[in-house]
């Protein structure tokens, strides 16, 4: 079973300090995209284009394309997750007969984020993205024994004499 996502957000993992996309269902369940800086900066670059282009009366490449060959999307599926990368697809339809094609997270982010389009996460992959079991709590316990583990480790054994105790 799948369910409908929307993309809720974008944020910037301070930890690994990476973009995160944040998808969102009706209700409180979320799964979050970790991706590289190369993929977040596609994403920015296609949205801005995409602007500049509803703006001016022309189209982008793709929109054209799924025009000049009757074809449409029919759905952006996110399949599955296997060593932390996620299974994700595009199903186009032409002629009543549909064609999926796996793509990159990032791109059915910007498909979805273009023609305003869920996306539709199996509930596997909830499973084991989900932030929805994540309580604020453990987030800041999780940060607080962080940043002590970095200080243990960036502690010079020369300036320890320097503190009073």
């Amino acid at each position: 079973m799948y369910l409908e996502m929307r993309v809720f957000g974008f944020t910037v993992d301070t930890l690994a300090n990476r973009p995160v996309v944040i998808l969102k269902d009706a209700g409180d369940n979320a799964v979050p995209l970790w991706l590289n800086t190369g993929e977040a900066l596609s994403i920015a670059a296609e949205m801005i284009l995409w602007e500049t282009t509803m703006h001016s009366g022309r189209k982008d490449l793709l929109t054209l394309l799924l025009a000049h060959t009757e074809t449409e999307i029919g759905s952006l599926v996110i399949a599955g997750v296997k060593d932390g990368v996620f299974s994700t697809f595009v199903n186009f339809v032409r002629n009543g007969e549909e064609l999926p094609v796996e793509v990159r997270p990032c791109e059915a982010i910007i498909a979805a984020l273009k023609y305003k389009m869920p996306i539709l996460v199996a509930e596997d992959v909830l499973d084991r993205a989900s932030l929805a079991s994540i309580s604020d709590e453990e987030i800041t316990q999780e940060s607080n024994a962080r940043r002590f583990a970095e200080f243990l480790e960036n502690l010079d054994p020369a300036t320890l004499g320097k503190y009073p105790m």
